[in-house]
């Protein structure tokens, strides 16, 4: 019995002696040993995309590689660090970099270092270079690509932190944002006949292709987007009138676009392609910001167009294949509208 209250007794001493030499190992950084090395200094960094409507963090299901330009405190350029594997997959995952003392200013692209990017910086930085100086513009090729599909933008997000470095590397978190979208046009008639895409022309008119340092927009001339995906598809089955029975036949097409600002002015406007009359016309997010319920009534109109990226717009017909105007759904909410005009 007593041989093996020693045992125990040795052991929990032998944890302490343990504890105790890691202890002084991390109280030794602070002092200074010529026969020891020096303690690792810098920072270790996460990403996180949780500025959604659902605050949750989706960085390691959305952003597929990562761009991170380092500045010091005086914003000058130190260095580029860029990943593309699937460690980016992994909620774990923390970005851990040596720098000397000081503070840095870090800002992160997601988007940037992919095969398939359609967003770039206008000139890589270098020695010399400021933060100021950064400046990221969209390939304005991509939108009017002759094949429908290239128009999608590749998902770009954008985030910044400034963050002192200190021994054992000082931990943390980039909040990223999206500053891509992806907008749905669907044209239904209501006598419930089927509408054909083929029969429209779609188009989203804005000035949102080129972003200074600090991911605000920047002047660079209006640019019309063209939807990358179109055609038709099934919303039921017709409860009334002649077509009643048959299948309820909508025309959809589909937009990627830049960041939406509030500071800008996109509309889109729908046409009928055999006479090129206009039946919608409209204030692209003056009808966006109908969506934001009495849930985000705090919520600022910029940062709902933030937090939010896919979007969805119902618009309903006539006979005469005008926009009945009073009628209209966004996303999941269906929105009367009195005394609209176009």
């Amino acid at each position: 019995m007593r041989s093996s209250k020693r045992n125990i007794i040795s052991r929990l001493m032998g944890a302490a002696l343990y504890v105790a030499s890691i202890s002084f190992a991390f109280s030794s950084c602070e002092r200074i040993y010529d026969d020891l090395a020096p303690c690792p200094y810098g920072v270790s960094l996460r990403f996180v995309y949780d500025y959604n409507m659902l605050y949750a963090n989706a960085f390691p299901s959305s952003v597929d590689c990562l761009t991170l330009y380092i500045y010091d405190g005086n914003g000058n350029y130190v260095d580029t660090k860029i990943v593309t594997g699937t460690e980016l997959q992994d909620e774990n995952y923390r970005m851990t970099l040596d720098l000397e003392e000081g503070s840095y200013h870090f800002v992160a692209y997601g988007g940037l270092a992919c095969e398939e990017k359609t967003f770039s910086v206008l000139q890589e930085p270098s020695l010399g270079n400021m933060y100021t100086d950064l400046c990221v513009g969209m390939d304005i090729h991509r939108i009017s690509a002759p094949i429908p599909a290239e128009r999608r933008l590749h998902n770009m997000f954008w985030g910044e932190l400034t963050l002192t470095s200190t021994e054992l590397y000082n931990e943390g978190t980039v909040k990223m944002m999206k500053n891509t979208n992806n907008i749905r046009i669907v044209l239904q008639q209501l006598n419930g006949k089927p509408v054909h895409a083929e029969d429209f022309e779609f188009a989203i008119t804005d000035d949102n292709t080129l972003f200074g340092y600090d991911n605000d927009l920047i002047a660079n001339g209006t640019i019309t987007y063209l939807p990358w995906a179109s055609g038709e598809a099934i919303a039921g089955i017709s409860g009334n009138g002649e077509n009643e029975g048959e299948p309820v036949i909508v025309a959809y097409s589909e937009f990627s676009t830049s960041r939406l600002m509030t500071k800008n002015s996109p509309k889109l406007v729908i046409k009928l392609k055999d006479d090129g009359k206009e039946i919608v016309n409209i204030p692209l997010n003056d009808y966006l910001l109908l969506l934001k319920s009495e849930l985000y009534a705090k919520m600022k109109p910029q940062e709902f167009l933030d937090r939010e990226s896919v979007w969805s717009l119902v618009f309903f017909l006539g006979s005469d294949m005008n926009w009945i105007r009073t009628h209209i759904k966004i996303n999941d909410w269906i929105v009367r509208i009195n005394n609209a005009e176009m």
